[in-house]
């Protein structure tokens, strides 16, 4: 697989004017001097904009069959650019080579997951309610309804999955699965990455005899090309993963536009865990170093990383403090995907450590002059300093969290009520705890889109049962998640069409159901 600095641009490989680029090293805290990625901007946003339109209808009329394989081929094509892409994300990131084959499995997974969805139809939501032309006060038409894609959706590749949440990630793969074209917007922290699972998915469109605009890869520096993307006509949905500040952007050009259209971001999280007395008491040096594992996994770079602890003080607590700084302080530094989110890194410690009523419990071993490099830490403030400041309640993007002491339940309570909305929370218990867990539930199910027992966050399982979304700010719309096969329904919308002839009707909804898909038939799941 050729690696040229390219944009690719339905079958096109196109170099932009609009400046130049390189791939970055954070490890070593130098620039990859080949190759120069030149930049696109509005001459290339138009042009994908337009191949994807011209594009859609075909796509989306595709026999289930035919879509399905083409995902898998996409599987097939990453798989085969073999070690070559994982050394390049591996130089790109810093991130380690076992991580990454780790990273590149799921991303090959869920392609075919959504393979299996596909064939499977039940997205399509085919429903059939028969004419009874005999219903008495009033007959009753034909309605017959399936969901369609909503059109050609932009997809931002996201700093911390250079592979899983990037090019070929759950938005591309979901939005394909729908019968949406995509346009990625590369992430600029891994160019050489993102091309190279671009041209594996621009060589599965040739395999398959696609219109080449159900695929664009744009570089862009800077918010513009993005921005213009969100902002074209043709765009009809955007998905993003990625800092508050970005993702509400978008979703403010996608409200302003003349015709608005949802953003799918997934943004800030700090994903609590509360540790009730009961497991506190029989496992609470276990349950910090699994914690602080956790916390640290990949630099603390997940959307899911533990960022909040909550317990009710007691001399437990105290001893759980103890065992989770043991922990901390063995750990190294570890390289962060970029500069910039190092210092952002540095910059929240900062704030946390200057605040009134929190104490530096633990900091993990000294960078010793590694570039980009951050430090674990481990911090513990009382219920009143927590409430009363809002920065103790913003997400650190890397390996740090807060332990809070709460005076009782009432207070645990009170606590859990004054957070936002998150991606997950965790409950530590034992069966001494499910009275007190019982109380916190209610909260938890509005807060969080996950909710785990005796376990920790960091690990997001890609099937059908997973929910990786939550109230504002964990995403910008709870209704859908990101992860898993429901996330291809936010592409999707549902369209119902009344005594239609059988000749005109989407193949899901014909009579003689050619798909041999499950459909609701008056009121019952058939395949007939």
């Amino acid at each position: 697989m050729v690696l040229n600095g390219e944009m690719l641009i339905g079958a096109s490989a196109v170099r932009g004017n609009a400046g130049n680029q390189l791939a970055f090293n954070p490890t070593t805290n130098t620039d990859i001097p080949e190759p120069v990625f030149n930049l696109g901007a509005r001459q290339e946003v138009e042009r994908a904009a337009q191949l994807a339109h011209d594009a859609f209808d075909y796509y989306r009329n595709l026999p289930l069959s035919r879509r399905a394989a083409f995902l898998e081929s996409i599987a097939d094509n990453i798989m085969q650019i073999g070690d070559i892409l994982l050394e390049r994300a591996h130089a790109e990131t810093g991130l380690p080579i076992a991580r990454l084959q780790g990273e590149r499995g799921r991303t090959v997974g869920q392609l075919r997951l959504f393979a299996k969805v596909v064939r499977d139809g039940h997205f399509l939501s085919a429903t059939i309610d028969s004419a009874e032309p005999d219903r008495q006060p009033l007959p009753r038409a034909d309605l017959r309804l399936v969901k369609i894609p909503l059109g050609p959706v932009a997809v931002f590749g996201a700093s911390n999955f250079p592979l899983a949440f990037s090019v070929a990630g759950g938005d591309t793969a979901s939005a394909l699965a729908a019968g949406a074209p995509v346009i990625v917007k590369a992430h600029s922290a891994h160019l050489g990455t993102s091309e190279l699972v671009g041209r594996a998915i621009q060589k599965a469109v040739g395999e398959h005899q696609l219109p080449e605009g159900v695929f664009s890869l744009l570089f862009g520096k800077g918010r513009e090309v993005g921005e213009q993307l969100v902002a074209h006509p043709v765009i009809k949905a955007v998905g993003f993963t990625g800092s508050r500040q970005g993702g509400l952007a978008l979703v403010n050009i996608a409200r302003n536009r003349p015709e608005p259209i949802p953003v799918y971001a997934e943004m800030s999280s700090i994903n609590p865990v509360f540790i009730l007395p009961a497991a506190l008491n029989l496992r609470g040096a276990e349950i910090a170093r699994g914690l602080v594992d956790s916390l640290t996994m990949g630099a603390g770079q997940f959307c899911t990383n533990p960022g909040l602890v909550l317990a009710i003080d007691s001399p437990e607590l105290e001893q759980f403090i103890h065992s989770a700084t043991d922990a901390v302080i063995g750990k190294e530094a570890q390289t962060m995907l970029t500069g910039p989110i190092h210092e952002a890194y540095d910059a929240g410690n900062a704030k946390v450590q200057m605040a009134s009523g929190v104490q530096t419990v633990a900091m993990g071993q000294d960078a010793d002059g590694k570039p980009n490099a951050a430090r674990a830490a481990l911090y513990a403030t009382d219920a009143a300093h927590f409430l009363e400041n809002p920065d103790l309640h913003a997400e650190m993007f890397g390996p740090a969290t807060i332990i809070v002491r709460a005076r009782d339940m009432d207070e645990l309570l009170q606590i859990t009520q004054a957070l936002e909305g998150q991606l997950t929370a965790t409950l530590q218990i034992e069966p001494a705890d499910y009275a007190a867990a019982a109380r916190l539930m209610p909260l938890l199910e509005r807060k969080a889109g996950r909710i785990l027992v005796n376990g920790f966050p960091t690990g997001v399982e890609v099937c059908h049962a997973m929910v990786h979304g939550g109230p504002f700010p964990a995403s910008s719309n709870a209704m859908f998640t990101s992860v898993g096969a429901t996330s291809i329904d936010r592409f999707l919308r549902p369209v119902c069409y009344q005594d239609m002839p059988d000749q005109l009707l989407p193949e899901a909804l014909k009579q003689n159901n050619s798909s041999e898909i499950f459909r609701m038939l008056d009121g019952q799941l058939r395949k007939d």
